[in-house]
């Protein structure tokens, strides 16, 4: 282990608030939408848009691990890449490839269980309060990477195979965290599985959100995937200035305490 793995930084994620959670899913609502874009509407096809987003992620997370602090616009910009470069490797896996979606979903599935499994042999905490070390930063970027991944093909399970109209697979979705929600209210579940399992399912809740206003009618509302990716980028944009100026999602540094992780 290097010095710079043990070296403590400032946490460097955001506190889980409501404003969290709206940008979440509005950058997994970007991540379906400019894939479409890249893919369809320029035409430049699956290989190639995968391709492009993940040199635009991998420059992007460089700079996310090389910062001290949390910054708003460089975290976030960072999510809707990994949104939009996650998207992307599921639809080639699928449609290059040939894999079924369930196949995707078992994959990333497992691999999120095995970064979960070695995050928490190394470090005995799965808690985003305790991000303050390069090590834990890594685990934390590998795990979104996976939830991205899984999330699509979870959703496209219920779109694709299945044949469910989005309004039903985007209730679904919303059902099932707002149930989550209540559990965790209530203590019948710990922080840190609440987090994660509504951070899973926000995808494909963000993505049904995405493919109904984008799609044609009758399957959908027909605003097209490029407005839609502007229309969620701006309001995105406008939600991490505000969090930029009140500062009001940054962790404090007496928060990121190991005896403050979530159980």
């Amino acid at each position: 282990m290097t010095k710079t793995d043990l070296k403590p930084l400032f946490v460097k994620v955001p506190a889980v608030t409501l404003f969290f959670w709206i940008i979440k899913v509005f950058s997994t609502t970007v991540g379906e939408t400019l894939g479409d874009t890249l893919n369809d509407t320029l035409g430049l096809g699956l290989p190639k848009s995968m391709t492009i987003m993940f040199f635009v992620f991998a420059a992007l997370l460089i700079l996310q691990l090389s910062l001290r602090r949390y910054v708003p616009v460089v975290y976030w910009t960072t999510i809707i890449a990994v949104s939009t470069f996650g998207t992307l490797i599921t639809d080639n896996l699928h449609d290059t490839y040939g894999w079924q979606n369930w196949q995707s979903a078992l994959v990333f599935g497992t691999v999120l269980a095995a970064v979960f499994v070695i995050w928490w042999l190394q470090e005995r905490t799965l808690s985003i309060k305790t991000i303050n070390t390069s090590k834990r930063e890594a685990f934390y970027w590998l795990a979104i990477l996976a939830t991205f991944a899984m999330g699509t093909a979870g959703g496209d399970i219920l779109l694709d195979d299945l044949g469910w109209p989005l309004t039903l697979s985007s209730a679904l979705f919303a059902g099932v965290i707002a149930l989550i929600a209540v559990l965790w209210s209530t203590k019948k579940l710990g922080a840190v599985f609440a987090f994660w399992a509504i951070y899973v399912l926000t995808r494909p809740l963000g993505a049904s959100l995405g493919d109904m206003l984008s799609l044609p009618k009758p399957d959908g509302f027909g605003f097209g995937p490029e407005n839609i990716t502007w229309i969620a980028l701006a309001v995105a944009a406008v939600l991490v200035a505000y969090l930029t100026i009140s500062k009001i999602d940054v962790i404090k540094a007496g928060d990121s305490a190991e005896s403050l992780e979530a159980k």
